[in-house]
């Protein structure tokens, strides 16, 4: 394929890590299952989107967490499945032979309890079709207490390193909004070997039922996403940006998008690709409506590409990002 033609045909085509997107849109994991569940409604199409992130997987199935699991909040979503997998071993023998490799790029989505099940199942996605391996480094690590590997640099990057001697394949690392600076993360992840990174994961949350008293997530806490969290992803995709580019290493923004231009100020902040979740509940044919959307503001800006796009966030010279505000 050759990516610069593509691109003047496709103003949408670009290439991240290696791989041939014909839109920066990217299907994330938990949002559509393993790459069909979207498939049964009418006018849905994978070929939509540059790349779908499969389910989260971990060494052995899963049962997942006791309801409830999902509960809506204004403008968001708290979610707590679990992890509800059937296993890697799974996955590889009935679900990837029945995905269409031609329709689009599909990406694994690793988890685990401990380094040696990351480095498991990575090696066992290596040896198969699929394109990508994204690492979840926000798993709980139970040889440490319970703590989420992504919520601190030195164990991210313990995590990253590991998988990037199992695979030959491009990582993504999945980044936390729940830690102190994910700047530094950021750049302990590219350092142990990761190829792009994903800005963010969802940020932790809870509801409470006023009669019984009691949380509604049956794990007490869950994963806020949606529209509620953009703001915050938004900055983190742009804090981010200023470590990856001096790398090269792509983004894919994600965290509320819903429309067009929260599409556009996601791509304008630094990210090569941006990934859409929780708006696919309310509207499942997003996608297409956000690609004519992209499409329509290149031409009424003149710009050829989409990749031409990406961070081109403008600041003044004299103008630093601080923690105050008011």
């Amino acid at each position: 394929m050759n990516a610069a033609r593509d691109e003047v045909k496709n103003p949408l085509a670009s290439r991240f890590c290696g791989l041939a997107f014909s839109s920066p849109i990217v299907l994330l994991s938990g949002c559509v299952g393993f790459g069909e569940e979207y498939t049964r409604v009418a006018g849905f199409s994978n070929a939509d989107a540059g790349a779908v992130v499969l389910k989260g997987t971990t060494l052995h199935a899963r049962l997942g967490n006791s309801p409830h699991r999902v509960f809506e909040t204004p403008a968001g979503m708290l979610n707590a499945i679990g992890l509800q997998n059937p296993g890697v071993a799974h996955v590889i023998t009935h679900v990837l032979p029945d995905l269409d490799f031609t329709e689009t790029r599909f990406i694994a989505n690793v988890c685990g309890s401990t380094i040696e099940e990351y480095v498991e199942v990575t090696r066992r996605f290596d040896q198969s079709p699929i394109d990508a391996i994204e690492i979840n480094i926000s798993c709980p690590n139970v040889k440490e207490g319970g703590v989420a590997f992504g919520n601190y640099p030195d164990s991210s990057a313990r995590v990253v390193a590991a998988c990037r001697a199992a695979t030959r394949k491009p990582i993504i690392t999945k980044l936390s909004p729940n830690q102190t600076d994910i700047r530094e993360n950021a750049r302990r992840c590219i350092e142990a070997g990761a190829d792009a990174l994903a800005v963010i994961n969802t940020i932790m949350g809870m509801a409470i039922d006023v009669q019984t008293r009691r949380p509604v997530i049956g794990n007490v806490q869950g994963g806020l996403s949606g529209p509620a969290i953009k703001p915050i992803a938004l900055l983190k995709v742009h804090q981010v940006y200023e470590i990856a580019r001096q790398h090269r290493v792509p983004i894919i923004g994600q965290g509320g998008i819903t429309s067009v231009t929260d599409a556009l100020e996601f791509i304008i902040a630094g990210a090569s690709a941006i990934g859409i979740g929780t708006s696919l509940f309310y509207d499942p044919l997003v996608c297409k409506k956000i690609n004519a959307g992209i499409i329509a503001y290149l031409h009424a800006h003149r710009i050829a590409a989409v990749s031409e796009l990406v961070g081109t966030l403008r600041t003044g010279a004299d103008i630093e990002d601080c923690a105050v505000s008011g």
